[in-house]
């Protein structure tokens, strides 16, 4: 009887954290051969690269709590509802797995997106913000695993870099710090800082000798 009501009382969210840990092992193998593949075939253009310009490879796995925040927030109300559970599944998250490649001068960008996307074919879903590209961005399955898809991004390394300064203090907060994603004038300055970073790589790519 009490097993039976223990059963009955697992939540939307002890079913998702369960198949997470069920899912880790392919989440971990999808994000190691996603790297290693991308390092691979960006072999040619980073021993191509001048002494100034700078090629990034880095993966990460998505935590639990992160992929349930954001299977919650796909959501209508950013709730689960409770009396239908198998509706959701973590698999059907896009980014359990990610590598981002950040690249500098932002010229490069293009050249690193045109050698990959002839290797994966994957479906593309850019970052935009402000009506502009910010980021390529790329999700599907590898051979790694046919369980859970992986993602891969390209993007500016001084945008990038300032994302993941970013990302901790507005984008996922900590719960003390929650009430600066909605801060106007943070959200003005931080726009700001991604304009000047433009720039900066724009001036910078308008000085360099030609050829």
């Amino acid at each position: 009887m009490r097993r039976c009501l223990a059963k009955a009382e697992r939540t939307i969210e002890d079913r998702m954290r369960e198949e997470y840990f069920d899912l880790l092992p392919d989440i971990r193998k999808v994000g190691q051969q996603l790297e290693a593949e991308i390092r691979y075939h960006l072999l040619p253009i980073s021993k191509g690269l001048n002494r100034y310009e700078r090629v990034v490879v880095t993966s990460r796995v998505k935590d639990c709590e992160s992929a349930l925040q954001k299977l919650r927030g796909k959501q209508e109300g950013a709730t689960f509802d409770h009396d239908r559970p198998e509706r959701y599944s973590l698999a059907s998250l896009n980014d359990l797995a990610g590598v981002r490649v950040l690249a500098f001068p932002s010229k490069r960008l293009t050249e690193i997106d045109s050698a990959l996307r002839k290797i994966f074919r994957w479906t593309p879903d850019p970052v935009i913000g402000d009506g502009e590209m910010l980021a390529f961005k790329y999700f599907g399955y590898c051979k790694a695993s046919r369980k859970i898809k992986g993602e891969y991004q390209i993007v500016s390394m001084l945008t990038g870099l300032f994302w993941e300064v970013e990302h901790s203090a507005m984008y996922k907060p900590d719960a003390q710090l929650r009430f600066m994603a909605e801060h106007r004038e943070l959200k003005q300055r931080r726009a700001r800082v991604l304009e000047a970073l433009k720039a900066f790589e724009e001036e910078f790519e308008d000085l360099l000798p030609a050829g």
